[in-house]
This record gives structure tokens, sequence and C-alpha cells, in this order.
């Protein structure tokens, strides 16, 4: 029996695939319009996922346009994403990459897990490549907007598998 090749995330120093994606909104998002001013971190997730419900929160907190801009890609389908928000306090600018359209933007950046987090500069390269959670990693992208996520103590571990 073959065995299925499983899905690699795009390394540091690729260029990342170039996309355009329906906001949560209803309208629709460029890549080259999200790093226009600046560094972006895309953060994708699925609403079922406990690590993500985790995650997404203290992402939510180091959005800061101008230093760092987050933005959450869904794999989910706009209902599903918009109760995902509210029931987790999220706000970030939010693009659909849902099951139905073949998730395209998720293959085309190598997605096996999530979630995963890719740092994407002006020159459309990808610096930083995070899967799961690690709490260094998000204290690093933290450290960028000049933001620590994890204020108010709290248990938060290390790490944890997506």
């Amino acid at each position: 029996m073959a065995s299925a090749k499983p899905h690699k995330p795009l390394a540091v120093g690729a260029l990342a695939p170039d996309f355009r994606l329906p906001r949560l909104d209803g309208e629709e998002t460029a890549l080259p319009e999200i790093t226009g001013s600046g560094p972006a971190l895309l953060a994708f997730f699925k609403v079922s996922c406990p690590v993500c419900q985790m995650t997404l929160p203290y992402l939510d907190r180091i959005q800061l346009p101008g230093r760092l801009t987050v933005y959450a890609i869904s794999q989910n389908n706009a209902a599903e994403t918009r109760e995902f928000h509210r029931r987790f306090g999220v706000n970030l600018p939010t693009l659909l990459d849902p099951e139905k359209a073949g998730f395209p933007v998720s293959n085309a950046f190598g997605i096996s897990m999530v979630p995963t987090l890719f740092l994407v500069e002006t020159d459309g390269s990808i610096s930083r490549v995070s899967e799961g959670w690690r709490k260094s990693d998000v204290e690093g992208l933290g450290a960028l907007a000049g933001i620590n996520p994890f204020q108010g103590g709290g248990s938060v571990p290390e790490w944890k598998a997506g």
C-alpha cells in the first residue's frame, strides 16, 4: 500500500504564494495588500481546534497595525468563523479558505496542522514559521509589536501540538 506524502509547510526564506481570499466582512484581500505597510503574520486555523482556540486570543493581543499586522485565515465557513470570533473574543481581520473551496491557500502554504503561523515580510519572503503552539514563538512575535501577550499572569503551556 502506498502512503500519501505528508504536507510540509513552506520554510523560512521561501516566497509566500500570492493569493486573494474573501474576508469575513464579505470583501476580498490579497497578500500584497496585507504586507504593503510592513510584515504580516498569517495564522491558519480551524474553529474546532482546541489549540487554535487557545492561540488566536493571544495573537489578537499582538495585532498592532504599523508594527505587526495579524490576519487569521479560517478553514471554516463564514458563519462558523463568526461564532468562533464571538466565543473567543477574537477581533483579528479574517480571511476564509474553507473546505468547500478546496483549501487553496492552505495547500499552497503546505499546511498539515493548525494552527500554523507564517510571518511574511514586505518582499513576500517568509521569515518565521510556527506549527502548533509554542509560547516562545508568540512571545517573539509580541516583541516585534512591542507587546507582551502574556501580561496578567496565568498558566500558559510552553508547547502544544496542533
